[in-house]
Formats: C-alpha cells, sequence, structure tokens
C-alpha cells in the first residue's frame, strides 16, 4: 500500500511521462468554458463517489468523506453558474442582432451554443468513464466487505445484499447496443453512473431555461453514455450521441461537430483576456446574480496596490 500511495504522489495531472491514471483528470483545461464544465461533470463525479464512500462500514471514512462533500457541493455551484453565465449572455447578443449564426455570434465576442454543447460533450463522456468499467469484481468486493455503499445506500428499497439482484448494462451486438442482465452486485459502477447521469441532467435543464427565458429554441442535451468511452465493454467503439453504433468513417466525419475541435479551443482561448476593474465583466460571460457572499456586483476583492 505505501508503495501505491508514493506512486500516487508523483503522479501529475497531463505529465507525459507520469499522468493521472483516470484520463479525465489528464485533460487539459486552458479556458473558463472547460473549467466550469469540469466542474459541474467532474466534480459531480466526486459527490458521487464520496456519498457511496460515506456509507461506508469504517467510520473514519464515512465521517471524512461526509465533510469533503460540502466542497463539492461549492465546485458544482461555480461549474452550473458559470455555465448559465456564459449561456445569458451569449442569449443576449443573439437577440440583440437577431441571429444564430455561430460565425457572426464569434465575431462579436460570445461563445456560440454549438460550441457549447461540444465542450459538454466532451467533459460529459469523459466523466462518465471515472465510474469504471461497466461490470466489476472489485466493486462487488468493495461493496460485500462493507468498504462502500451505493449513492443514498439508506433509502434503497432492497436487503442490501444484492445477491439475488439483476442489472442491466450496455454492450454491441449485430451492430446494436443493446442491454444485457448482470448479477447487480458486479455492476455497481453502472449503478453509480447512472445516478450521476440522472443528476447531471437536473443542471442541464436549468441551463435550458435560461434560453427558454431568452426566447431562444436551442436546448442543450446530454449525450448517450456510450458516446466517446474509453473505459469498459463500450471503449473504442463508435457511437453517436444519439446512441448509435456507428463507423470509424462515419465517426470522423462527424467528430468536429460533436467534439470541440482544435479551432473550437483556440476560438475559446482567444476570449480569455483579464479584466481587473471591479464591476466589470468579460464580453462573453453575463455578470453573476449576485456577489460572493452578498457582496455587490462591483465589490473590490482583490487589490493589486
Amino acid at each position: 500500500g505505501r508503495e501505491e500511495g508514493e506512486a500516487l504522489l508523483e503522479r501529475r495531472s497531463g505529465e507525459e511521462d507520469n499522468p493521472r491514471i483516470l484520463q479525465a483528470f489528464n485533460e487539459k483545461t486552458p479556458d473558463w468554458l472547460a473549467f466550469f464544465m469540469f466542474t459541474y461533470f467532474t466534480d459531480r463525479d466526486g459527490k458521487f463517489q464520496l456519498c457511496a464512500l460515506a456509507e461506508s462500514g469504517f467510520d473514519p471514512l464515512s465521517r471524512t468523506t461526509r465533510f469533503m462533500l460540502t466542497e463539492e457541493a461549492h465546485h458544482m455551484f461555480i461549474g452550473e453558474s458559470g455555465v448559465s453565465r456564459i449561456l445569458q449572455r451569449t442569449c443576449q447578443v443573439m437577440n440583440e442582432l437577431k441571429t444564430d449564426d455561430p460565425h457572426t455570434l464569434r465575431e462579436n465576442g460570445v461563445i456560440d451554443l454549438d460550441t457549447v454543447q461540444r465542450y459538454l460533450n466532451f467533459h460529459y463522456s469523459v466523466t462518465i468513464d471515472l465510474f469504471g468499467a461497466d461490470e466489476s469484481s472489485n466493486a462487488a468486493i468493495f461493496y460485500s466487505s462493507g468498504l462502500k455503499g451505493r449513492f443514498e445506500e439508506s433509502k434503497q428499497d432492497d436487503d442490501h445484499r444484492l445477491r439475488e439482484d439483476w442489472y442491466g448494462v450496455l454492450e454491441v451486438r449485430d451492430g446494436n447496443l443493446v442491454e444485457r442482465q448482470v448479477p447487480k452486485l458486479n455492476a455497481l459502477n453502472e449503478v453509480l453512473r447512472d445516478n450521476f447521469i440522472t443528476d447531471s441532467i437536473r443542471g442541464v435543464k436549468r441551463w435550458n431555461r435560461v434560453m427558454e427565458k431568452a426566447g431562444i429554441p436551442f436546448r442543450l442535451v446530454l449525450p448517450h453514455k456510450a458516446f466517446n468511452r474509453k473505459i469498459g465493454s463500450l471503449a473504442g467503439v463508435r457511437i453517436s450521441p444519439t446512441g448509435q453504433v456507428i463507423t470509424e468513417s462515419a465517426w470522423n466525419a462527424e467528430i468536429d461537430n460533436w467534439l470541440p475541435s482544435d479551432s473550437d479551443r483556440a476560438f475559446v482561448a482567444n476570449l480569455m483576456g483579464r479584466v481587473a476593474e471591479p464591476g466589470q465583466f468579460a464580453n462573453w460571460i453575463a455578470p453573476p446574480a449576485f456577489g460572493v457572499n452578498g457582496q455587490p456586483a462591483d465589490f473590490q476583492y482583490v487589490r493589486f496596490d
């Protein structure tokens, strides 16, 4: 265990020679849109992993993770509110210019909604890989030994042993995605992943209310959970955001419509200018509804003298 712990401390996110084991933590977050998506989705993974550990029969672990959950809640708030402010500003400019043309919107210094959707697709898909393989004997052992529970274990209406229960996992058969029933004990990663998806949908609905309020018909959607997977039985299988199994050539033809391209990332990075005046905000994001601890929007949080 000591050697594993030391190796864990030596790994660095994105480092070429010694990267983190989980790829989501090696992805770059060079701009605020990527940061907000990371904190909304990837910190939400942290919430669900911590909630499962909070059900542990090992009391020190359970108490520690319950305390850590308050931090994850703040991170997710930062992500959700940040994306909401970007959407609000984009919708404002769309209504002012009476256009939804991405090129025109980019020329006016805001992030078009199609680009926001592509960022969402990317960060969501790399995050759901963090839950691990669809079937896992390790997950079954951790649960049966009492080291780890399920999300809101006390609310589950079963015997909490799961020895006779089954759960559906996805696989590709004859060119189609199909569901296969497996012992639920071995599918606990998938159970937690589905809990995460249900929770993520709620926030996306709140984002969509920004467009609805502005009278913009565009709606953000979560891609299919089999999209862009790198871990488990679906790793490397080419599946569209709507859940269709496709060929490699079809994937390559559409990838820039589904995931952020180099030009998308370069455009967003180019917007990331420095704004230091109290009460002033970058053109691509709306002001917050309220400041930290209820302070006014023009409160001087940082002094440069």
